[in-house]
């Protein structure tokens, strides 16, 4: 009786392994047909009311509608960007995607050291672009633009600033667009500028923001992450005005931010999803997204504050750049050549 016993707690054993190993088979196989893409933010975060969150909402909405798996890995320093890559490189996702220009040099690094791994890159290129990589790129210098109309056009005191995050092109690709359009709108505006050095330091936002106010300036165009939060608090606390970046940051300030500069990051990184659940990732290519696209402008919740007759020329101004009639400078040779 007792062998009998021992015999079927055996098969039983064996039955049960058995169905342990068809089941981790199936779910393996689960796994390999799920789509899944991961994301590096740089060291602003996920939820910097900016750039990375709205990388993040097109992420979100590729899972929502694609049915795509996603995560984020944040990274606290610029030391993260490298081993964040590692850690989901390792786990074998389909997609790494790089979210600022920050991450450029740790994904080029990544792409030679996983040359099989695909990858992408927000807001930066490069001369030649590794094979497993694609970059998406914004004309950032078209919405910063319609927003320097938009100052140009409602400042009071004939002055208003520029406050950047770190001095990057990408970031200057900002200042000279905002810059161009308030002098297109207003040639005898003057404009103040000073860089945060930091794109997490609400502290630092808050406190030029301050110097610029108190130096006249009544409107200001903040690009750089959470810096803007804290230059946004001051606009409130001035009662002063300010003009968000990448998402339509009215929210954080209803009654003081005039516009917001979009930048539809959430749109690039959508149809990135998309190709890559279509099987459509090229690699060594760059796409580049603005006006046409509708992934950059002015929110509509810019009618808040502004006057339609201003909302009116801006549109106008915009048209002229989709017909290829108008061209915003993104660099300091570009702007100076404009405004002589």
């Amino acid at each position: 009786m007792k062998l009998k016993k021992l015999a079927v707690l055996a098969m039983t054993t064996i039955l049960s392994a058995s169905m342990l190993v068809g089941c981790s088979g199936k779910t393996k196989e689960k796994d390999d047909n799920q789509i899944t893409i991961g994301m590096v933010t740089d060291v602003a975060g996920v939820n910097d009311q900016s750039f990375n969150q709205s990388a993040w909402e097109g992420l979100k909405k590729a899972e929502k509608e694609l049915g795509i798996k996603v995560k984020y890995l944040e990274s606290k320093q610029d030391s993260d960007y490298a081993s964040n890559i590692e850690t989901l490189a390792d786990e074998g996702v389909d997609l790494i995607l790089g979210v600022g220009m920050k991450l450029s040099g740790a994904i080029e690094e990544g792409a030679k050291l996983y040359p099989e791994q695909k990858f992408a890159l927000v807001d930066e290129t490069y001369k030649t672009i590794p094979e497993n990589v694609e970059t998406i790129q914004f004309n950032a210098e078209q919405s910063a633009y319609l927003v320097g109309l938009v100052a140009g056009k409602m400042t009071k005191t004939n002055n208003v600033g520029f406050i950047g995050g770190i001095e990057l092109p990408v970031i200057e690709t900002f200042q000279y667009g905002f810059m161009a359009g308030v002098k297109a709108a207003n040639p005898n505006a003057e404009i103040q500028t000073q860089y945060a050095n930091s794109f997490t330091d609400q502290a630092k936002g808050k406190a030029i923001a301050n110097q610029m106010y108190s130096k006249d300036a009544d409107i200001l165009f903040i690009a750089g992450g959470d810096v803007g939060t804290g230059a946004i608090e001051a606009a409130k606390e001035n009662n002063k005005f300010a003009i968000g970046v990448d998402r339509d940051q009215s929210n954080l300030a209803p009654k003081n931010v005039l516009s917001s500069a979009i930048k539809r990051v959430d749109v690039g990184v959508f149809e990135l999803a998309k190709d890559i659940k279509e099987g459509k990732f090229e690699g060594g290519k760059t796409t580049v997204y603005g006006l046409d696209e509708n992934a950059v402008g002015i929110p509509e919740t810019t009618k808040n504050l502004v006057p339609q007759d201003i909302i009116d020329f801006v549109n106008e101004q915009a048209a002229k750049f989709k017909a290829g009639e108008l061209k915003a400078p993104k660099t300091k040779a570009e702007y100076d050549a404009l405004v002589k």
